[in-house]
């Protein structure tokens, strides 16, 4: 088995593969999901964070950017959702995801996070919708704002699932070629493919027909950015917590610590 079958076997699911080197061919690790100490950790965080980010999202807010002195105007103005300051989070745990448990551990988070937020959507509704009791006067605000919710949830499943599996599957297939070399450039790499896709689809289904012209585009191209920039800004941590996890995961070793190498080929499994 060599390491492009060993990538596509984790990228279909069909294997539980913790590394295979043949040759000269580069090492590929992952650990199964169900094995993994730390895997359901680090899938509440991901399912958690995009819950906050999809709520978060109903709020646009806009800064202006100060300009010349004397002239009362602004430089330039920036238009973003809140949710745009968690979701990028998102991204970050998906690399780890990715990377140490492989396509298959990233599939299955990106999975829960659909699941829970189409029930959350469901149960915000319901809630919006129910009549107020006496004396409520928080009815309204509940309804301006949960009632969007419906929305924002079906734009950011139609983004995040598609840009978190290109994420997923970029680095995953950038990681066969590579090893464990080269992991702060397959992690930017990823994230330029997925967000791309995620915030053109997000915003269009979002606030299509909300908010048009120069300023959606400066929405898209704003959040575009800001998302980049801030994984691009976190990497050396999310390198940090990648490795300490690879460390503590007792499935996730070296070939040498797992058995002897022998002449030919080594595959490890969790098997």
């Amino acid at each position: 088995m060599n390491s492009n079958s060993v990538v596509e076997e984790a990228v279909t699911g069909t294997i539980n593969v913790v590394g295979s080197r043949t040759g000269s061919q580069p090492q590929v690790r992952f650990v199964a999901p169900g094995k993994g100490r730390f895997f359901d950790l680090f899938l509440a965080l991901f399912v958690a964070l995009l819950l906050m980010s999809n709520i978060a999202a109903t709020k646009l807010i806009g800064l202006e950017l100060p300009g010349v002195p004397g002239t009362g105007g602004s430089f330039f103005s920036l238009v973003f959702d809140g949710g745009a300051v968690m979701f990028p989070f998102t991204y970050i745990l998906g690399d780890v995801l990715s990377e140490v448990y492989g396509f298959r551990g990233a599939r299955r988070a990106v999975l829960a996070g659909f699941a829970v937020s189409i029930l959350a959507s469901i149960l915000f509704y319901l809630v919006a919708i129910a009549p107020p009791g006496p004396g409520d006067v928080n009815h309204q605000a509940f309804q301006a704002i949960f009632g969007f919710v419906p929305r924002v949830v079906a734009a950011s499943l139609a983004g995040y699932v598609v840009g978190q599996l290109l994420n997923a599957l970029v680095l995953v297939k950038m990681k066969g070629r590579t090893g464990e070399r080269f992991l702060w450039g397959r992690m930017i790499a990823s994230t330029l493919v997925g967000e791309l896709v995620d915030t053109v689809l997000f915003c269009t289904v979002a606030f299509a027909g909300v908010i048009s012209g120069a300023d959606f585009w400066n929405y898209v191209v704003t959040g575009y950015i800001y998302k980049c920039g801030l994984e691009i800004v976190m990497s050396p941590l999310s390198i940090q917590v990648i490795r300490l996890v690879k460390h503590g995961e007792c499935s996730y070793l070296p070939v040498s610590d797992a058995v002897p190498v022998m002449s030919g080929s080594v595959e490890i499994s969790d098997s």
